[in-house]
């Protein structure tokens, strides 16, 4: 089992539109709007790496409202 935490900056107004999109994803377990430098934090897990890195760049990139995101896999 792979777990991540990735921050995100989403468009401005755009972080609980956002979060619920990221709550109806399986891999998803927690998210949370934050303030300060990032809007967003997410806790992910997957079985293996790749599935992490299918999961951030088909899923995570592809959406819009999201400008930038970085990730930190927990060992």
């Amino acid at each position: 089992m792979v777990t991540a935490f990735i921050l995100m900056v989403t468009a401005a107004g755009k972080e609980r539109e956002v979060m619920e999109k990221l709550l109806a994803m399986p891999e998803v377990k927690e998210a949370y709007v934050v303030y300060g430098e990032y809007d967003l934090v997410v806790k992910v897990e997957t079985d293996t790496l790749k599935d992490l890195d299918q999961f951030i760049t088909e899923k995570i990139r592809k959406m819009s409202e999201i400008q930038m995101t970085s990730t930190m896999i927990a060992i």
